[in-house]
């Protein structure tokens, strides 16, 4: 096992940096080893996971060889491979992180302090991103802490077909003459990075327990990969990048 970074003073323990690619997609078949920006769509995250200053380790947790066998090339470790039980379509996620709390434990007593997961559908996501996220977390103390992203369309303005094909206010409310700019600012979760703390995790088996909190990314670095379009997006933008001048939150020397 390769030895553990020590913890930073800016966080209250290790922290494991997980990442879980199963090899079963539906919507993207062979999704996370398709090529997008010149590498595996995988390997995205992993090359972020390690130049974070705040995770402690950088674990893989799959039920498919040839991932395994890339997540190594990339340098991550793979110390085990996950039961085709908690890989398949209907299994719960955060079984598959308790399961790797449980195995990283046993094998080598391994007990972080908090979990933070990175799912390789977020390849543009920044090891910037996730430290800012990290150094938010200990200054804030929460049981549970997920990237956001501003709302473009407020929800409120959201619409529902009824039976009859009528649009109906999604959102109860009226809301006919309202501005947008007087509503109360709104933001939804972009699927990049989520940290929860391991007593929470066990003790809620939640990502989204009591007293979550948000942490604001960049639209530019939020792209989740889930349909063959996105897919073709992240390609088009990790092949040709914005220039850095137009990447915020501190990512400037990324």
């Amino acid at each position: 096992m390769p030895t553990p970074a020590p913890h930073s003073a800016e966080t209250a323990g290790p922290i494991l940096g997980l990442i879980t690619a199963r090899g079963g997609s539906k919507r993207i078949p062979g999704k996370n080893l398709r090529i997008a920006g010149g590498k595996p769509l995988l390997a995205w995250t992993i090359e972020a996971a390690l130049q974070s200053r705040l995770l402690s380790r950088v674990v893989l947790s799959t039920d498919d060889p040839q991932i395994a066998a890339a997540g190594r090339l990339y340098g991550a470790e793979v110390p085990f491979l996950r039961p085709a039980e908690l890989a398949t379509d209907t299994s719960a996620h955060i079984l598959c992180v308790l399961d790797a709390l449980d195995r990283l434990r046993d094998m080598d007593g391994f007990a972080p302090t908090a979990v933070c997961l990175l799912q390789p559908t977020s390849p543009l996501r920044q090891a910037c991103d996730i430290d800012a996220l990290l150094s938010e977390a200990a200054a804030t103390r929460p049981p549970a802490m997920v990237s956001v992203n501003a709302c473009t369309e407020h929800p409120y303005f959201a619409r529902s077909v009824s039976a009859t094909g009528e649009l109906m206010p999604f959102v109860p409310q009226n809301l006919a003459y309202a501005r947008e700019q007087d509503l109360e600012p709104a933001c939804f979760i972009n699927g990049a990075i989520y940290y929860n703390t391991v007593e929470s995790l066990r003790k809620h088996k939640t990502f989204y327990p009591e007293g979550l909190r948000g942490h604001l990314m960049p639209r530019e670095r939020s792209l989740q990969v889930d349909e063959p379009f996105d897919l073709h997006l992240a390609d088009l933008l990790l092949s040709n990048p914005m220039p850095s001048t137009a990447r915020s939150t501190g990512c400037e020397n990324s």
